[in-house]
């Protein structure tokens, strides 16, 4: 019973936030939902391990925008493209047209996982990696990329 009471009388001290205190929360989470996007970055990715380009177009997310709008309108990657998201620990393919390779890094880009041929409309996450780099289906086995390899990301001026 004393819980009850409890519970009551908190919910009768809520306090009203007029617009003038509320105005830079809104803007603030409106901002991220409507970001501009950055000026597109790019690099190469190469697995020093098998002494082999993962990709030669590596565009790299970094920024809210861009890590939010992933491979998500394309219809494809070209061979030797690639999208490097950091953070992330997960990669999704709903709303995507075409399979595609994950390859999750740690934060020293040490492979921790590789997921191949991951179709549309599926999720796969590795809750130990700090970045993923999304391939064309098929690039992650053609290099023979496994987990363990060290990749060397080098990102374009």
């Amino acid at each position: 019973m004393e819980w009850v009471r409890a519970v009551k009388i908190v919910s009768m001290e809520r306090r009203v936030v007029s617009n003038t205190e509320a105005r830079p929360f809104l803007q603030r989470v409106a901002g991220f939902f409507r970001s501009e996007p950055p000026a597109p970055s790019f690099g190469t990715a190469y697995n020093e391990t098998r002494q082999k380009h993962l990709a030669t177009q590596l565009e790299v997310a970094d920024h809210a925008y861009t890590r939010r709008k992933g491979l998500l309108g394309r219809d494809g990657l070209a061979p030797g493209a690639g999208l490097w998201i950091f953070p992330c620990e997960s990669g999704h393919t709903f709303a995507m047209r075409f399979s595609i390779d994950l390859v999750y890094l740690d934060r020293k880009c040490v492979v921790k996982k590789v997921r191949s041929h991951v179709p549309p409309g599926r999720i796969s996450a590795c809750l130990t990696a700090h970045s993923v780099i999304e391939l064309p289906a098929g690039a992650a086995a053609a290099t023979g990329t496994e987990a363990g390899d060290r990749i060397v990301i080098e990102r374009e001026s």
